[in-house]
């Protein structure tokens, strides 16, 4: 099975792709397969509950395009790189293509189920064991088809860490179950500082000394870093369950940290403020989101209005990420600095 395989959640990314165990060049992946939240979201949920309004998607494709940003993600500069198209959401049917692989992503879901709806709690009834289901059963019916023809629920920090073992439990259950299925090597990003997002300072506001020196909230990136501490000895763990697999763990939360903690040296500014909302120390309002509209007498009027210039502007609407953030994170991490063992994406097929 010759294809690249990404995981891209809220906590974390993976990307699965088969290699030739004695090669040195370069890999050909003529296909990728998404797995995430809305980091990597092409269209998933808009094709489910509606379509994400605008200004999301006006930096590049110049108007809705199923992305909760202002232009493309991190994924689709990973499928540019490989010379691939961008990936059509599994749940899209019109318009899709999946000659170079399908996207299963969805805004707001998470690793392990959740027993709420998408109105009660936001998070999506897509959690990361339905979407495998989607992949088992793509996988099986396009073969006969080629026969034929974060925080959760308010939940402290301290649950939240009690709460981390479980998730990579059923991480490491699908790593392995896609393993079986075909996947060799697997790249592997971290959480991001999550502390930093405006959603979250905003809505779990802390004490001025939790305050970090970059004015993000230190609990959460604390939270943050032990994730990550315990994704990478799962890392460590899965290298020696999956002798055959190479397994690369990409460190995404320094790359952010420093784009956000050393915004105005790459070019940014603001780096605590979202682009698109409105109101607040953060320009974010959980109650009167991006693209959000109000009536003034009986017409309607767009309050939730994208920054006069995205492309400066490190966090799109609270929660995601702007295009141009999205390209700087994808430029440092593509060529293996940040990575474990440090090996470039185009070389994710090899074991070290």
């Amino acid at each position: 099975m010759k294809l690249l395989l990404t995981l891209l959640l809220s906590l974390l990314s993976l990307s699965l792709v088969p290699r030739l165990a004695f090669a040195t060049g370069p890999c050909h992946f003529p296909a990728i397969f998404n797995f995430g939240d809305s980091n990597s979201d092409t269209g998933g949920l808009s094709a489910a509950f509606g379509q994400a309004p605008p200004p999301n998607g006006e930096s590049y494709f110049h108007g809705p395009a199923g992305r909760y940003s202002d232009g493309r993600l991190v994924i689709d500069f990973i499928a540019k790189s490989l010379g691939l198209p961008y990936l059509s959401a599994y749940l899209d049917a019109l318009g899709s293509n999946f000659t170079h692989g399908a996207n299963f992503a969805t805004a707001g879901s998470t690793i392990r189920p959740q027993n709420t709806t998408l109105h009660q709690s936001g998070f999506s009834p897509f959690s990361l064991n339905v979407q495998f289901y989607q992949f088992n059963d793509f996988q099986r019916r396009s073969h006969l088809i080629r026969e034929q023809a974060g925080y959760f629920l308010n939940m402290t920090t301290d649950q939240v860490r009690a709460y981390v073992p479980d998730v990579l439990d059923q991480f490491k259950t699908v790593v392995k179950s896609i393993y079986e299925r075909g996947g060799r090597s697997f790249w592997i990003h971290n959480t991001g500082p999550v502390g930093c997002l405006p959603y979250v300072m905003d809505l779990l506001p802390v004490t001025a000394a939790q305050v970090d020196k970059v004015g993000c909230a230190a609990p959460f990136n604390e939270v943050a870093k032990y994730f990550n501490l315990r994704l990478k000895e799962t890392v460590v763990q899965l290298r020696k369950d999956l002798p055959s697999a190479a397994l690369t763990y990409v460190d995404v939360y320094a790359v952010k940290y420093d784009l956000i903690s050393q915004a105005k040296k790459h070019g940014f500014v603001h780096p605590l403020q979202a682009c698109c909302g409105h109101g607040g120390k953060y320009n974010y309002n959980k109650h009167v989101g991006c693209g959000s509209k109000i009536k003034v007498n009986g017409k309607e009027i767009m309050v939730g209005k994208s920054c006069k210039d995205p492309s400066v502007v490190i966090n799109w609407d609270g929660v995601h990420y702007t295009q141009a953030a999205n390209k700087w994170v994808f430029d440092q991490i593509v060529n293996g600095a940040y990575s474990d063992p440090p090996i470039p994406l185009h070389m994710a097929c090899h074991t070290q």
